[in-house]
């Protein structure tokens, strides 16, 4: 068993941390210089009343800052095709939004096509957390049913992956 102390190498611990499969996402927002995102792995439900959920970003992110200016943001489910989406988005000093086919919300953020799912939130709060902020939104807006027509696309050790049923694995 490994006990970590006060000091122990930050690359144990991320590559413990891959052991747990997670979707993807692009946080995605829009303000006066035109549409602004990034690929986001850590997102979850914080509550059904109020509908909330979360997300964190690192504290040295560039596009957050535009996107918490603006008071809004959407939160784009990739769908398990998308893993150049996920790595055009996570790429920083480049054209993210290059071929990239979108629809905005109500509220104005993007929308990109094809993906698992989407919701359309307001900040709601912020929260630091060491190197991370951790941002709570309120859902005003959510995908409709005929949208959700792919599976999701995974991340774990450190590399995409794709779901699996369950039947296939006994065969």
């Amino acid at each position: 068993m490994t006990v970590l102390g006060t000091d122990f190498d930050p690359r144990v611990f991320r590559d413990t941390l891959g052991h747990y499969a997670s979707g993807i996402t692009i946080i995605t927002g829009t303000d006066e210089e035109g549409p602004i995102g990034f690929t986001c792995q850590s997102f979850y439900s914080v509550s059904m009343d109020p509908p909330l959920v979360s997300f964190s970003v690192m504290t040295n992110s560039t596009t957050y800052p535009r996107i918490r200016e603006t008071g809004r943001f959407a939160v784009n489910v990739l769908s398990h095709h998308q893993h150049t989406v996920s790595n055009q988005f996570a790429k920083k000093g480049t054209d993210k939004w290059a071929g990239i086919d979108w629809q905005p919300t109500q509220a104005g953020n993007p929308v990109i096509a094809d993906t698992l799912m989407w919701l359309d939130c307001e900040i709601w709060a912020e929260h630091e957390a060491g190197d991370h902020q951790i941002v709570i939104g309120r859902v005003n807006e959510i995908s409709p049913a005929e949208w959700h027509r792919h599976e999701p696309l995974l991340f774990f050790k450190g590399r995409y992956r794709h779901l699996r049923d369950a039947d296939d694995l006994a065969s």
